[in-house]
């Protein structure tokens, strides 16, 4: 499967790996469920790039920008109505 279909399928998944992880850890630091969050994902492109043709080439590099991504996905949650339920 090509990378852009990858990618573009793991950050539909973001917005309820998110909201799992803010139920599991609640009471955690943003930073803590941020790192959690990160290692879900971390591990599922990991995976997939095992499988697939080893598209990624910065690890470190493509984890900040998921960390990046993270960050905007959570900043859309608390803005709508999600975090005032």
């Amino acid at each position: 499967m090509n990378f852009l279909k990858l990618f573009l399928r793991g950050i539909a998944i973001l917005p309820s790996l998110i909201q799992g992880v803010e139920s599991i850890y609640g009471a955690k630091t943003g930073d803590q469920k941020k790192s959690a969050a990160l290692e879900v994902v971390s591990a599922a492109v990991k995976m997939t790039d095992a499988i697939a043709n080893k598209t990624i080439l910065d690890a470190d590099s493509f984890s900040a920008g998921l960390g990046t991504i993270i960050d905007g996905v959570v900043a859309c949650l608390n803005a709508s109505l999600w975090s005032k339920s």
